[in-house]
């Protein structure tokens, strides 16, 4: 479980987020939402230690993220996989290196067992073929796709995606909708998604979390969300439909 208790954090005296809390329990799917600047991505790196708080706490299995030794940090880390909104594979790596990277780095399995899982991962993101391939080989949706067979690489606990559909059509988005949603059955990870994607939000979420104003505005069940009478929120919903509607 992931629990974030008066969180705040300012970059050169602006406040990007400011006393925010939330639950986040096992096996859950949460998107938070939020303007482009909100503060998504800076609560997203406060859950893996990328960013420490000005002010509260992350607790990651009843651990406290500011209180742990680099290598502690470091074992917790091995309990999140990461999808970066770019994707940031690496270019002179084959699509089955870039996915064994986790694996040659923080595991002792043998080379041939870590093109093993990473093939493992490759097909479980649907690219069974793709292996050899340099990133510029692949298109904008395959290279999300290799980029997610790395992040569950190392059998994550926890999978963290920033922006997963930032950028692709909407036939590839609902492509890595689907894959977000089978990973939660077939991996058993919990999720968090940073997106401003309501079609996304509405196709995978348990939960959702809003950001306005820095804060954690409103939070709810996808029932809950189409119920909500919040007109920040309401206003977010009606201009992000229009944009991709």
């Amino acid at each position: 479980m992931i629990e974030v208790r008066n969180l705040s954090k300012s970059f050169n005296g602006h406040a990007v987020l400011r006393d925010v809390s939330i639950d986040i329990p096992e096996g859950e799917t949460l998107a938070v939402i939020g303007r482009s600047g909100s503060g998504k991505t800076v609560f997203l790196k406060h859950l893996i230690g990328l960013l420490k708080p000005d002010e509260g706490h992350v607790f990651v299995d009843g651990e406290e993220l500011g209180s742990l030794s680099y290598g502690d940090l470091r074992r917790v880390r091995h309990k999140f996989g990461v999808l970066f909104q770019g994707g940031a594979l690496f270019d002179s790596m084959t699509a089955i290196e870039n996915v064994a990277f986790p694996l040659r780095t923080f595991s002792d399995k043998t080379q041939a067992a870590q093109l093993e899982r990473a093939q493992e991962c490759l097909e479980m993101v649907e690219l069974p073929d793709a292996g050899s391939k340099k990133p510029n080989e692949l298109s904008g949706g395959q290279k999300k796709r290799v980029a997610l067979a790395r992040a569950i690489a190392l059998e994550p606990k926890y999978i963290l995606y920033d922006e997963p559909t930032s950028g692709l059509d909407p036939e590839t988005s609902n492509t890595i909708n689907e894959l977000i949603i089978r990973l939660e059955h077939t991996v058993g990870a919990t999720s968090i998604v940073n997106t401003h994607d309501m079609h996304s939000v509405l196709a995978i979420a348990d939960r959702v979390g809003f950001i306005h104003d820095g804060r954690m505005h409103w939070t709810g069940t996808i029932a809950e969300l189409h119920a909500c009478t919040d007109s920040a929120l309401c206003d977010f919903v009606r201009a992000n439909e229009y944009q991709i509607g």
